[in-house]
């Protein structure tokens, strides 16, 4: 039997409405688990859809953590000024710069990754695992696995989150996409720490 404060609870951890909710909690036995992936991939379809539209709102947040030692300057974007005001969408917003500001990612996705990175990567790994003494033949199918390692640590939206390590930050914003109703897009951010380059000179 699927009771009111089932759909309540799911409710409370999707965003979606109730009838959705008791849709899914219906369509998976009561499977509380169950019915959380079956409402993400509905909400993965109709972010799908919102990813297209034109997001040229939003706002640049500033975050400072660790009493000043490290700081974080981001832009997130949205299509109408209203979400850009609204309460959720920066809740978003300050959460994407809590995750750079813990986590230091280098880029945004793995696109963003020069190629000549991931070969100077994917050879420091080629010797890594020789040296280990791993037979020739399965070596590229640890290439494969350990650059994928690199991109989920170095990709910002390819890390878990820092507040709910079982979801990504793709993830993450695709159900605030599905949430606010809007095409959400993390544009850009940058990280300082004191004492990061000491070496450098102005």
């Amino acid at each position: 039997m699927i009771t009111a404060e089932m759909v309540k609870e799911l409710r409370t951890l999707t965003g979606a409405g109730m009838m959705d909710c008791k849709k899914a909690l219906v369509e998976t036995g009561g499977d509380k688990k169950k019915a959380l992936t079956l409402l993400r991939e509905k909400g993965l379809a109709s972010a799908a859809k919102r990813a297209g539209r034109v997001a040229a709102q939003g706002v640049v947040d500033a975050y400072i953590h660790l009493g000043g030692k490290v700081g974080v300057l981001l832009e997130v974007n949205c299509e109408t000024d209203f979400v850009a005001r609204n309460d959720e969408f920066k809740s978003f917003v300050r959460d994407i710069c809590l995750q750079v500001a813990a986590t230091n990612p280098l880029y945004l996705e793995r696109e963003d990754v020069p190629a000549a990175v991931v070969e100077e990567e994917k050879e420091i790994l080629r010797n890594q695992a020789l040296r280990e003494g791993k037979p020739e033949k399965i070596v590229e199918k640890i290439i494969s696995g350990r650059i994928e390692k690199y991109y989920q640590e170095n990709c910002l939206l390819e890390q878990p989150f820092v507040k709910d390590d079982k979801k990504t930050i793709q993830e993450l914003l695709t159900e605030n996409r599905a949430k606010i109703g809007e095409n959400i897009i993390i544009r850009r951010f940058a990280r300082f720490e004191i004492g990061e380059n000491p070496e450098a000179t102005s």
